[in-house]
């Protein structure tokens, strides 16, 4: 309990405090503007942290990860335009709930079950975390490899229609960890540059692919700037119709936390899964896609389950599981806080400090939310391409700012132009960062792993590394499985469309 207080007096420094509300409000800011969402927005944020206190630089961006979703709902119920990508399915029932002249209650229900969800997703951190954490000091260099290996897999596996092109994007990510000097000073794919010695810069990456790309992409499309309808009526009120829909909304929970601990799952998996559940347990199923209360509920409560699960694996392995984790990480890094069992053993205090500043950004944000709406709705309007112009300049701003250096600006234009070409061709950007991040951790523990392994099977000799090894091969097992399914139920449609075609030509 000593440490919990501990904890609580580290969030009570006034630069914490005002981390976390410029965290939480600017990502309900962030998430209400479509086109920029949480991704963007630490990315530019992530050289200004590393000057910071590590409590006070994650703080804030976990305030922007944890809040930024729930911003998203409010132009996916108003316009019919998710704010982040993972609000997408907020608008198959938000927005006919509008056209119904029902946005209050539509966005009463959104912001309440993203409240609960954020809130059982923090309750399972508190309570998983330590767990994973008593199991991790049995990881050693091979399970931790393995245990990155397999985060690699799942996040290729995940992007399901697209698995060879994120596999690609994996692979180019650990291309670019290896270039430069490795542990022992060898240049490595430097081709005698001298620029190319440092290395790729993760956070240079970062910016290229995530916010550079997302201005160019602004920049280059046609100017819009939509004009929502002011909502009126008391929010407060009708938020208290979601405890009918508790069941909904704790399975949605449920199925966010899931998903956010597995590496590449992450919301689009949980809101799919959840919303499936909520149609088919519904009474009136047909409602779904044309205003459904669960629907709303579902998609809202499961996504903002998935940034506390995310958390999960990170702090209690050191491994992140998408995009905003690995940014997270880096920031762990810069100031020599490794995540993992040493962190809950010598830092708990830090630890229960993050717990309760995950549980006050979701406070903060429902009351802000009830109060300031239509102020919200008027950033909305904010025309595209100045939105791309203020990312572009912000963007390069941050890159400089990491080094001094105008090669980094080059780099970064590169990756950006990168990032457009993938996000024109609706191709995955998410696994070139993670093949940086977890190429790192397995290059480093694959070296003081192979000093004790002797032959192959030595890398499997223990219960945790043999059941990482399984449930790789499980995984790919059970993924060409599924495709071949897929593959027969195309050949017998083949099939009957030509059966059916040959019977109508006689």
């Amino acid at each position: 309990m000593e440490t919990f207080f501990s904890g609580v007096e580290l969030l009570m420094r006034w630069d914490v405090v005002l981390a976390l509300f410029v965290g939480s409000i600017g990502g309900v800011i962030i998430g209400a503007i479509p086109g920029v969402g949480a991704a963007v927005a630490i990315a530019i944020l992530l050289p200004a942290t590393f000057s910071l206190d590590p409590i006070v630089g994650l703080t804030m961006l976990l305030g922007i990860y944890g809040s930024s979703m729930y911003g998203g709902a409010l132009p996916a119920i108003l316009i019919n335009t998710p704010g982040t990508a993972v609000n997408a399915l907020t608008t198959y029932d938000g927005y006919p709930m509008t056209k119904r002249g029902q946005a209050r209650r539509a966005l009463a229900l959104a912001y309440s079950a993203s409240f609960w969800g954020g809130m059982f997703g923090i309750l399972c951190l508190i309570f998983l975390s330590p767990v994973l954490a008593l199991v991790a000091p049995h990881f050693g260099s091979r399970e931790i490899f393995l245990a990155a290996l397999l985060g690699i897999i799942l996040v290729v596996l995940a992007h399901r229609g697209q698995v060879f092109a994120a596999g690609g994007l994996a692979g180019f990510g650990i291309l670019l960890h290896t270039v430069g000097l490795d542990v022992k000073y060898n240049q490595r794919m430097t081709f005698e540059q001298t620029w190319l010695t440092g290395g790729f810069d993760l956070i240079v990456v970062v910016l290229g692919l995530f916010a550079l790309s997302q201005a160019f992409l602004l920049l280059t499309d046609k100017d819009s700037a939509p004009h929502p309808q002011p909502v009126e009526g008391s929010l407060a009120n009708a938020m208290k119709e979601t405890w009918l829909y508790k069941r909904v909304a704790t399975v949605a929970g449920g199925f966010g936390v899931l998903m956010g601990m597995i590496p590449g799952v992450g919301e689009f998996t949980a809101q799919f899964m959840s919303y499936t559940y909520a149609r088919k347990t519904s009474k009136t199923p047909d409602d779904f896609g044309d205003g459904a209360p669960e629907g709303l509920i579902a998609s809202e409560a499961a996504n903002n389950a998935v940034p506390a699960a995310a958390m999960i694996p990170l702090l209690a392995l050191g491994i992140p599981g998408e995009a905003l984790t690995a940014m997270m990480l880096s920031v762990f890094y810069v100031h020599n806080v490794i995540p993992g069992p040493q962190l809950f053993q010598s830092q708990l205090d830090f630890v229960y400090a993050l717990y309760v500043a995950m549980i006050l950004l979701n406070v903060i944000v429902i009351i802000f939310l009830i109060f300031s709406t239509n102020l919200l709705t008027k950033i909305i309007q904010v025309p595209t391409r100045f939105l791309g112009m203020i990312i572009l300049t912000l963007s390069f701003v941050g890159v400089y700012s990491l080094r001094n250096s105008v090669v980094d600006c080059a780099i970064a234009a590169g990756f950006g132009i990168l990032g457009l070409v993938l996000k024109r061709l609706n191709l995955p950007i998410v696994p070139i960062v993670l093949g940086m991040v977890l190429g790192g951790i397995m290059e480093v523990k694959l070296r003081s792993a192979m000093i004790r392994v002797k032959d192959p099977l030595d890398f499997v000799d223990r219960p945790i590394a043999a059941m990482l090894a399984a449930t790789i091969v499980l995984v790919i097992v059970l993924h060409i499985r599924t495709l071949r399914k897929e593959h027969n139920a195309r050949l017998a449609e083949s099939e009957i469309d030509h059966e059916m075609h040959d019977t109508q030509q006689r």
